[in-house]
């Protein structure tokens, strides 16, 4: 029952008990326990927004690999992404890269220059960039 309000969450996180209840035949107040035992055991974080960055005149997406200096720790790295603006996400990897910078840009321009931003502040050995062509937010059941 839990994993069928969490993929309708995942579709609509302003979704009402009411609709979730008619869904999964519940009553709202049952809906809502459940919501709040979610909440308390830490499988539902929190509730966003999901922002069009196109309706924002950021139409231009990438993702930057980055490989970081020798020394700079994660949590250095990561408190430096939270200061720079475009930054949507990030992901710390394996590989040959230590994360995949996704960012929202105006332009090209805008572009190299949170490229050097990032290199300038962030403690960076290396970047590669890929311009994104298309993004789909899936939202099947995760289970």
């Amino acid at each position: 029952m839990d994993a069928k309000i969490v993929a309708l969450l995942r579709g609509d996180a302003r979704i009402s008990y009411k609709e979730i209840g008619e869904r999964v035949h519940l009553s709202a107040n049952a809906v809502a326990e459940r919501m709040r035992r979610l909440e308390t055991s830490g499988v539902i974080l929190g509730y966003h927004a999901r922002i069009d960055p196109h309706a924002l005149d950021l139409s231009l997406q990438a993702i930057i690999d980055v490989k970081l200096l020798p020394g700079v720790t994660a949590q250095a790295f990561e408190a430096t992404l939270q200061t720079i603006p475009g930054v949507m996400e990030a992901v710390l990897m394996t590989g040959s890269f230590d994360y995949a910078v996704r960012v929202a840009c105006a332009n090209q321009e805008a572009l190299v220059r949170l490229n050097e931003n990032l290199r300038a502040r962030g403690g960076v050995q290396d970047t590669n960039t890929r311009i994104m062509l298309r993004s789909l937010q899936i939202t099947a059941p995760l289970v």
